[in-house]
């Protein structure tokens, strides 16, 4: 009520002037909106598949594909979630290593502290190596990796390509080419990187 009362107190300051403030907050606040909303719907419209399902589809290309020397890392949010480059590189375009890494970066409630580890295998399948991180911490990567005893071979990470008809979502598919990818705010080795283009209709 206390809210409501100062709010509507200072709504006389709107025909002298006052709506230039209303515009230029505007902007950002429809910036976020649109952000947040077309990231959501983008991970809706990925359609990244379950662990399970994943699991048998790798067990199958291994029987018949010959596997690449040296370790592969893939970079995602939750392992029991298969983002579809992962899927494209391995089972598209059937790029197999002798070693597969899911990289699993998360962030912790507290603000300082980095760890990394090993989660149990998925068997038969992908290491899952993940990454530990406060919310103020920049993280050492690849010192991390180091750490863990792996030496990768190559480092896959995912893009979108996305084509939309709305307006809205034109709007967000230039917040997304405009912002800098994830990767690079990790020191990671440029000659190792490979992004993987997925195209995603909104």
């Amino acid at each position: 009520m206390i809210d409501i009362i100062y709010l509507s107190s200072n709504t006389y300051k709107i025909p002298h002037g006052g709506y230039w403030s209303i515009i230029l907050a505007a902007i950002p606040f429809v910036t976020m909106v649109i952000y947040t909303g077309g990231q959501k719907r983008l991970h809706r419209f990925s359609r990244p598949w379950k662990q399970e399902h994943f699991l048998e589809e790798f067990k199958h290309a291994c029987s018949e594909l010959s596997k690449i020397k040296g370790t592969a890392l893939f970079f995602l949010k939750d392992p029991n979630r298969i983002l579809p480059y992962i899927v494209k590189t391995m089972f598209i375009n059937n790029i197999i290593c002798e070693d597969n890494v899911l990289v699993s970066i998360v962030r912790s409630e507290r603000p300082l502290g980095v760890k990394g580890y090993f989660k149990k295998k998925l068997a038969p399948g992908p290491r899952v190596f993940e990454i530990m991180s406060g919310y103020m911490e920049v993280i050492p990567v690849g010192k991390l990796m180091r750490t863990a005893g792996i030496d990768e071979k190559t480092i896959f990470y995912g893009l979108e390509d996305i084509a939309a008809s709305n307006l809205i979502w034109k709007v967000f598919s230039l917040i997304k080419r405009l912002s800098p990818s994830f990767i690079q705010f990790h020191k990671l080795p440029a000659r190792k990187l490979h992004g993987v283009v997925t195209r995603v209709e909104l």
